[in-house]
């Protein structure tokens, strides 16, 4: 059988790997994917038969990859990975084979495989049957909520930051930040006339911000898309973000490389 695993923290891919070699030593792992787009063109490419798919991804999360795999008669089994059991409901909505914990502890990886090994083996794939799944959130402690019960609405994006600047705070409108920058215990925003600083982690930041107005580029830097001029690359080989009217350029990390790509 083969795998892709899919996973924005790499020390968390390399456990799971870790894990997966002990509780299924005969399954081949295809690819290795640190983000939803990377992910999504993997599958394309290398059709594994299952996905370990973390959902809190950059570029495209994990519930947002498996609807786009759900209309394909091909599409393989995904397992969802996440320290989240918020998301479970969300993800068996997606046709999630199943769904673990972090830190996943190998004794339940090893329910799943076994699982996994009778379902693909079998001639016709078939969807978790209903007492599965509420079994499955029992485990969780997630009470299952009626078929037809409405998701709840998205909280709003992110529209004002209250930043210190001296011994006052200073309110900032969203649509002021050029880009967010990872700065040790804080966040540093930068806007047109200078540089403030916010106690919110990045991750946390990226949360609450609109994904299509804000890129992240790096694991520390997250950049309005209006104040992107382009890209270039560097002698080095690094691909860079050029701002419009600044004369800072911003690394993009390999792991956020092909958002460029796509556009």
């Amino acid at each position: 059988m083969r795998a892709l695993l899919a996973d924005d923290e790499p020390h968390l891919l390399a456990y799971l790997e870790e894990q997966l070699a002990l509780a299924w030593p005969d399954l081949h792992i295809v690819g290795r994917a640190g983000n939803g787009i990377e992910a999504l063109r993997l599958v394309d490419e290398l059709a594994p038969d299952v996905v370990f798919l973390d959902i809190q991804m950059p570029g495209l999360n994990g519930l947002d990859l498996a609807a786009r795999l759900a209309d394909d008669a091909r599409a393989p089994r995904v397992v969802f990975t996440t320290a989240h059991e918020a998301y479970a409901l969300q993800a068996f909505e997606h046709a999630a084979f199943d769904y673990l914990l972090k830190p996943i502890r190998l004794e339940r990886l090893q329910r799943t495989v076994e699982r996994l090994k009778e379902t693909l083996a079998a001639p016709a794939p078939a969807a978790p049957s209903a007492d599965l799944l509420a079994g499955l959130l029992r485990q969780l402690g997630v009470a299952s909520a009626p078929p037809a019960a409405p998701a709840p609405a998205a909280a709003a994006p992110l529209q004002w930051i209250r930043a210190a600047q001296g011994q006052e705070t200073r309110l900032i409108a969203i649509d002021e930040v050029i880009y967010f920058q990872s700065n040790d215990k804080y966040t540093s925003v930068f806007v047109a006339d200078g540089e403030h600083l916010i106690r919110t982690p990045m991750r946390q930041l990226r949360e609450q911000l609109d994904a299509q107005q804000f890129w992240q580029i790096h694991r520390s830097v997250i950049v309005a898309a209006r104040h992107v001029a382009g890209t270039r690359t560097d002698f080095r080989g690094r691909l860079l973000v050029t701002l419009k009217g600044r004369a800072e350029q911003l690394v993009v990390s390999r792991n956020y490389a092909d958002l460029f790509r796509q556009m």
